[in-house]
Parts: structure tokens; C-alpha cells; sequence
């Protein structure tokens, strides 16, 4: 049975979403797996699943087996990872392996020629073979960590270049290879820790490299101060930026391959007393997480929200601070209601990753088209759905209200503290509360939370100062906490998820919307209806052991 049909026999995916993931495939060739992973329609381990299932072969789950050292050195690591397979054990003469595809009858026969042993094949998903592949080879035969490794490698770079301290030259400097291969390795290495940003920040005497891992920021080097001038201009020569200007800020874009696949770079230069302060953005699709039931709903929220996203017409508010995985969340909504039947099309600042059969658009302030002059040309294209990227005044907001007004779904960002203080504020902006009231049909407030490290979780002493700030004082609760360990960089937390309260406006909240009625008072009528807070949905996940109680309140 072909792969996507077996799929829709085990109930995993729909056929419409099959059919869709197969007009995909006939405009980019990928393969089927891929693409449906990609449009977040299934996870990794179902397809992975579904493929051994067709290989007749077993399924694993590469954290629960003990990987032997010995087999890990008969295949050469770009080999590995190039077609991710991940050697597991040697036995008897005959070589254990997993494969994210083990119908992949060419590698196994290069397998069996590279190590002359005969080979037995297991499933495991793509992202488990290609970190622990990562998190094998982190180490060189003298054992130095990654950090130490580019400490290393940063001082064989200034002794086999002494003329990178000359000052002169700077443009022909940032071309030697050295610089290159030393900017590269600052963007490989912030890629294999999973970092979102990469500062680099100029001291009176050092340049300071910091990377923001899972929401917070570490350090990770320093380089010598004359590296300065010509680091700066390597990067801006790969963001096509003007490397004589260092009086204003710049901002571009560029691409970075990594483990062949690309990696999306927005970077920002900001002038400084001490020089060019750079902040580099890494947008990694291979790390979008798309699906809401992947986000962190509760079973409650996640059924409510559904059934809001369905609706014909109205506008939905995603509110929460900058990088509390706003956009992540509008993404996999879309997703969700992604059809053949659906014109939906987005207005973004900036487009952050394509969605296939999904009409997305830019802003450009300087060709005038800001969010309220897009959406005015959009309603012109016959949409049925409608991403506006954010709520920045009075007339976007007008906009939107009426796109909804006139029957269509309107999704928007808008910057407020929770959910129910994003009412006031529209109202504050200058909305007529009339207009608020019939068009607004909920608002999700969201934020990020650490993961306890899955690897060196334990149970946590109780610190029974936070027990009281939270009125669990009285209560008998087991706690957990990371240990920290090498996988987690010794911090206790590896990922994130979200918590989230969602606002749906009801006939009584519309009411006192049209009464202009403060916060206090919604949020009193919005608890008598079952509203559940985005501080009681993280204290559920501290109970669940899904994130520590420090964290919560941290965040909330």
C-alpha cells in the first residue's frame, strides 16, 4: 500500500489532506513524507511509523537504546548524515542501523560495502538520528567540548593569519579564508544549539558572542577586540549591506547552508559607542513546529479554539510579547484550515517562513504598502481568510473590521499583556465599541515556557516561598526540575512550549465591550463563563512536570 494511503487507513491523516500534500508534491517533487510533515499535517514519529510499517521493519525510539561507540566509527559522519541513517550496534557480525527511510535499498547496500558486514535495519525519526548523530560527533578524539573546539579553532585562526590584527584593508580582510570559515563557524555553532539569535556585541576590549537558547541569552565566546572591523564587515558583505557605512542602523538578509538545508539569516547592525552591535536572527524551517495540538494547548483550550477558527467570519487576536510564538501559532492555524476550497491570503512583516498554497505578502513602507493599504487591496482578491501580521493603529484595525464585517476570517497579532486587556486597548486606540463588539470573536494570549531537560529530570526540593506565592502552600505536590546535563547545556530546560488563556467573546462580554467596561470586569464575566488564565495553564504544566514552577513565574 503506497505510503499516503496507509496513512489515511490508519486514521493518521484525512484524504483531503492527502490531496493536498499531493498536489504539493507534483509542483516541488519532494517527497510525500516531507510535504506532510512540512504543511504540519502528521508528525515525524507517525510517518516514520507508517514507513517501517511498509518496510516491515521495527520502529525505535533512539532515547530509549544504549547506541554502541564501536559501530558509531565504521560509517564516516557526512556519510551519516547526508543520508540519516545512525549506526546502533554490532553483533555476531552483523551491523544494527536506523533509517528516517528504511525503503532506502541503495544506502543499505552502500552501508554493507563501506563496513563489510551484513546489515539489520530499524526506523527512527529523522530528527532523533540527526541529533544524536550531532551529539556523538560534538566530541574530537581529545574529547574537547564544542566551546573548547572553537577556542581552539579561534587561536589556530590567529596564528595562521597574523594580518588579521591589521586594521588597514578591511573589505579584502573579511574575504580571507580564516574570517570566513570563523563567521561560519559562529552561525553552525548557534544552528547545532538550536539558538534563535546570535548576538555580537562590541566591549572596550573583547567582542562578546551571545546566544538565545529557548528564550534566554548565554554566552558563548569572546573574540579578540582588532577581529572586530573585520568580522562586522563579513557579515555585512553576506547580507548585501554597505560595509562603509557605520553611522546608521542596517538591516538585511541572508541565506546559510548548514548540514545541506538552507538557513534563513535576518540580521540587524546598530551603530554603538564601541562599534557595531549585530544581532543576527536564524530562521530554521526545519525547526517550525506547525500543528496546534503540537503548541501546548490543553485538551480544553485546543477544543475551543478549533471550533473558534472555524468560523465564517470574525476576527481572532493572537496577543503576547515579541518572540512568545505568536507567529508559530497563526502559522499552524492556517495550516489547519488550509484547503483546495480556501483563498488565504497573508500580509507579514517580514514573511518569516513559506506556507505552500498559502498567498503570502510583504510589507514594504517604502512602496507604500503598509498593513492598511495591503488589506485594502487584499479584500479586492476575493479572500475567504486573512492574515494581518499585526495591529499597529487605528486604521489597520478599521481595515480588518471590515473584512470581517463582510464575511471574512481575519487573523491578527496585536501587542497586550493578556487577553482580556487587548479589548481596552483597541478601544483605547480609537475603535468605535460597537464596531469592537460585533466583529471580534476571540482573543488568544500566549507565552514560551522552558522544557525540563527530558535527560536529567528529577524531582525538585520544594522551595516553599514559591509554594506560597502560587497558594500551594497547603497543598501536597511533586515537583521536578532539570539537573542540567550536556544535552541541555547544564541549565535544567531543553525546548518550549506554550501556555496559553483564550478569550471567547460571548454574548455577555460583547455587551460589556459595548459599555466600555475596564479589564477588571471583563475578566470577572470571562471567569464566570470557564476562562482559564495563562498563570493557572502554567501551573497545570508545572503539576504535569512539563516545566518547573520557577519558570512559570518567571514568565508570567
Amino acid at each position: 500500500m503506497r505510503l499516503g494511503d496507509l496513512l489515511v487507513k490508519e486514521g493518521k491523516i484525512s484524504q483531503e489532506h492527502l490531496e493536498i500534500a499531493l498536489k504539493e508534491q507534483r509542483r516541488t517533487k519532494e517527497h510525500l513524507a516531507k510535504i506532510l510533515h512540512r504543511l504540519g499535517f502528521i508528525s515525524q514519529a507517525d510517518i516514520t511509523s507508517a514507513l517501517a510499517a511498509q518496510a516491515g521493519v521495527k520502529f525505535v525510539r533512539l532515547q530509549n537504546l544504549n547506541i554502541d561507540p564501536t559501530a558509531m566509527k565504521l560509517i564516516p559522519y557526512e556519510f551519516a548524515l547526508r543520508n540519516k541513517i545512525l549506526p546502533l550496534s554490532l553483533r555476531n557480525g552483523r551491523l544494527q542501523i536506523g533509517m528516517a527511510n528504511p525503503l532506502d535499498i541503495i544506502t543499505i547496500d552502500e552501508v554493507r560495502r563501506i563496513t563489510k558486514f551484513q546489515v539489520d535495519v530499524v526506523a527512527a525519526t529523522e530528527e532523533e538520528i540527526l541529533k544524536t548523530l550531532s551529539d556523538f560527533f560534538e566530541k574530537d578524539q581529545k574529547g574537547e567540548t564544542r566551546s573548547e573546539n572553537f577556542e581552539l579553532f579561534l587561536e589556530e585562526t590567529l596564528r595562521r593569519n597574523r594580518m588579521l590584527g591589521i586594521r588597514e584593508g578591511v573589505e579584502e580582510l573579511a574575504d580571507v579564508k580564516p574570517i570566513i570559515e570563523l563567521v561560519d563557524r559562529i552561525i553552525i555553532q548557534a544552528v547545532k544549539t538550536e539558538a534563535t539569535d546570535i548576538h555580537i556585541e562590541p566591549d572596550e576590549n573583547t567582542v562578546r558572542i551571545r546566544y538565545r537558547i529557548d528564550g534566554i541569552l548565554h554566552q558563548f565566546s569572546s573574540l579578540p577586540k582588532n577581529l572586530q572591523s573585520a568580522v562586522t564587515t563579513r557579515i555585512k558583505i553576506m547580507a548585501n549591506l554597505n560595509i562603509s557605512e557605520n553611522r546608521i542602523p542596517q538591516d538585511g538578509r541572508a541565506d546559510f547552508f548548514s548540514e545541506g538545508r538552507k538557513i534563513d539569516l535576518r540580521l540587524s547592525v546598530f551603530p554603538g559607542v564601541l562599534g557595531e552591535n549585530i544581532v543576527i536572527r536564524i530562521l530554521d524551517k526545519e525547526r517550525l513546529v506547525l500543528g496546534l495540538e503540537r503548541l501546548g494547548f490543553s485538551p480544553q483550550t485546543l477544543s475551543l479554539y478549533g471550533q473558534i477558527i472555524n468560523r465564517q467570519n470574525g476576527i481572532i487576536l493572537v496577543a503576547g510579547p515579541t518572540g512568545s510564538g505568536k507567529t508559530t501559532t497563526l502559522y499552524s492555524s492556517l495550516s489547519q484550515l488550509n484547503s483546495r476550497e480556501k483563498n488565504i491570503i497573508t500580509l507579514e512583516d517580514p514573511v518569516e517562513y513559506l506556507l505552500p498554497m498559502i498567498r503570502q505578502s510583504q510589507i514594504n513602507l517604502k512602496a507604500g504598502l503598509t498593513f492598511a493599504a495591503g488589506l485594502r487591496a487584499i479584500l479586492r482578491q476575493d479572500p475567504d481568510i486573512i492574515l494581518v501580521g499585526e495591529i499597529r493603529d487605528v486604521e489597520t484595525m478599521e481595515m480588518a473590521i471590515r473584512a470581517a464585517l463582510t464575511g471574512h476570517l481575519v487573523f491578527s497579532t496585536l501587542h497586550a499583556n493578556d487577553a482580556v486587556g487587548a479589548i481596552p486597548r483597541l478601544l483605547d486606540m480609537g475603535l468605535e465599541p460597537f464596531l469592537l463588539a460585533s466583529s471580534l470573536i476571540a482573543v488568544l494570549s500566549q507565552r514560551l515556557v522552558r522544557l525540563i531537560c527530558s535527560h536529567c529530570k528529577e524531582i525538585a526540593r520544594v522551595d516553599k516561598t514559591l509554594l506560597s506565592i502560587v497558594g500551594w502552600e497547603e497543598k501536597k505536590v511533586t515537583l521536578y526540575r532539570g539537573k542540567g546535563c550536556n544535552r541541555c547545556n547544564h541549565t535544567g530546560y531543553r525546548g518550549r512550549i506554550g501556555i496559553f488563556e483564550l478569550l471567547a467573546v460571548s454574548p455577555k462580554i460583547e455587551k460589556l465591550i459595548m459599555q466600555r467596561k475596564d479589564s477588571h470586569v471583563l475578566k470577572g464575566a470571562a471567569i464566570e463563563e470557564g476562562f482559564f488564565s495563562i498563570r493557572e495553564d502554567g501551573l497545570q504544566k508545572v503539576l504535569q512536570g512539563i516545566t518547573t514552577l520557577e519558570e512559570v513565574l518567571r514568565v508570567v
